[in-house]
């Protein structure tokens, strides 16, 4: 018995894409280009009766995937850090409207958002009043110089 080594491509190709799938994209879609390369060189192997094709073709499609295709799909799929409300309140100004010392937690205003403040390392308690710019935070605490 003869092994014909188009089908091989394409049930190898199907699982590695299948694993992908099971994986829940963990492999960073690699396996379903890879696995797509293979099951498309074993079709091209069957559809012109040459293993030979169907070997070349699917070598051809990983190595160009791997060498050009995949610093593309890596920048197309990575994720971008969006600020969040906390990240977007770094550098802006508050007003004080609840003293803010280093063992005393008061209250600013940021644009018209009322947070809990605490002095940054190296400054002095805040009156009532008071323009202040929002140094870090630190959980949903704000430190303000």
């Amino acid at each position: 018995m003869s092994v014909d080594w188009n089908w091989v491509l394409i049930v190898v190709g199907a699982l590695l894409v299948l694993v992908e799938v099971a994986l829940g994209g963990f492999a960073g879609f690699d396996l379903v280009l890879i696995g797509s390369s293979l099951a498309l060189g074993g079709a091209l192997g069957l559809l012109f009766h040459s293993t030979t094709t169907g070997l070349l073709v699917a070598s051809a499609l990983c190595l160009l995937y791997i060498a050009a295709g995949r610093r593309w799909v890596k920048a197309r799929i990575r994720s971008q850090t969006i600020p969040s409300n906390t990240d977007a309140v770094v550098g802006q100004r508050a007003m004080v409207l609840v003293r803010v010392a280093e063992h005393e937690p008061g209250q600013v205003k940021v644009r018209d958002e009322v947070w809990r403040a605490v002095p940054a390392p190296g400054s002095g308690p805040f009156d009532p009043g008071t323009v202040v710019t929002v140094h870090g935070v630190d959980g949903v605490t704000l430190q303000v110089r």
